[in-house]
């Protein structure tokens, strides 16, 4: 045996005395020296509760409870069990099988013949260390992930008071699907009374689509900045143009987000907004909540590289809200092929129609979990609310 063979941990069950004997002999013979003994399945159980075994070598016939009782026992647990090898008479293959179905990795007949013992521990010990090494890797992934989502959350503005000017106010929400999503929103004080709102949504999901995701916000306030110099007021149509130039660029990927965005002036109320693809909004206020109509549907952005993109006129009364939204809200499931849809959320806005945006934003999450009801969720959700007054 390998050097390393003394550092592997084995925990024998067997009720027999004699048997217990000749194994623990023929593991010495080949290395092994980390062996605890149990005589029966309730002692082994407990056992597997206090310690880690690198493998168990459980015998099917023992007083109290079985080995098919120990693997029943350890699969309904669902936990990190350690691997086991059934040790077993040929005449019990009927039970091996069971055992196999409850998770066993092999079995092993009661000859303790040396060199299958060796070929048996050897081959179950390798499965076990790939097996460890996949998970060491995926917890790293998992890490890495969720600081890609803490980073990818960071993006987005979280201080609405200190960004929307007097006379406005805003709240917006975003819950990817996955650690990393697709979805975004922003909102930027463009000048003292200027506000500039978007919510967009990556084609995809996952890592690729939080890069495309961080890229568009980039692309978005960087057009933003650039037309609002001088102070300007930047038209939405021309900062959709400029975003989507770059990102139509050698877009082997074929990635394409859509967009909602609108600028508003604090004082008036009256702006201009632009769709790129996206689920135009709803205007609520006096108890209503109502789709924005007639405004000009255009590609998504990264499609079609020099399309001219056209804003549409926007004007919000005194209390009146902008609700943007993603299709992740529209299309949520609850695992019955249901969706959320539009009537349910114009139903749950027509409620807070009148409410300040944090909570119009929290209460169509509520509903949209709600109707969930702890389905997965399919598609990143993402929210925002700016009202007047």
């Amino acid at each position: 045996m390998s050097g390393a063979a003394p550092e592997v941990s084995i925990l024998v069950v067997e009720d027999s005395s004699f048997n217990r004997l000749v194994l623990k002999k023929r593991l010495a013979e080949l290395g092994y020296t980390g062996i605890t003994e149990a005589v029966d399945g309730v002692e082994g159980l407990a056992a597997i509760e206090r310690g880690a075994f690198d493998i168990v070598l459980l015998d099917l016939e023992m007083p109290r409870l079985d080995g098919i009782g120990v693997l029943e026992a350890l699969h309904a647990a669902r936990g990190a069990a350690p691997p086991v090898i059934v040790i077993s008479a040929l005449t019990e293959m009927e039970k091996i099988v069971r055992c196999i179905e409850l998770g066993a990795e092999d079995y092993l007949p009661k000859s303790f013949d040396p060199p299958l013992l060796r070929a048996r521990l050897g081959a179950v010990l390798e499965k076990k260390r790939l097996r460890d090494l996949a998970d060491q890797r995926l917890a790293a992934l998992e890490a890495e992930l969720e600081s890609a989502r803490a980073a990818q959350l960071d993006l987005v503005p979280r201080d609405f008071e200190a960004i929307a000017p007097p006379g406005l106010s805003l709240h917006a929400a975003m819950i990817p699907a996955r650690q990393v999503g697709g979805d975004l929103y922003d909102a930027v004080r463009l000048a003292p009374g200027l506000l500039l709102a978007a919510v967009a949504d990556v084609s995809g999901k996952g890592a690729p689509a939080g890069l495309t995701m961080a890229r568009t916000l980039g692309l978005i306030r960087a057009a933003a900045v650039m037309l609002s110099a001088g102070g300007a007021v930047p038209d939405p149509a021309a900062i959709l143009a400029q975003a989507n130039d770059d990102l139509s660029r050698e877009n082997e990927s074929q990635t394409f987000v859509t967009v909602v965005l609108a600028a508003i002036d604090a004082a008036s109320g009256t702006g201009r907004i632009a769709l790129a693809g996206h689920e135009p909004p709803f205007l609520l206020g006096n108890g209503t909540a109502r789709v924005l109509t007639g405004l000009s549907r255009q590609p998504p952005l990264g499609t079609m590289e020099g399309f001219p993109y056209r804003s549409d006129p926007l004007a919000l009364a005194p209390g009146e809200a902008l609700f943007l939204f993603s299709d992740g809200v529209t299309e949520a499931e609850d695992g019955a092929d249901g969706f959320f849809g539009r009537d349910r959320l114009a139903a749950r806005l027509r409620d807070g129609a009148d409410a300040p945006p944090r909570a119009v934003v929290e209460k169509v999450l509520e509903a949209v979990a709600g109707f969930a009801g702890g389905a997965p969720q399919a598609d990143d959700i993402t929210v925002l609310a700016v009202r007047r007054g």
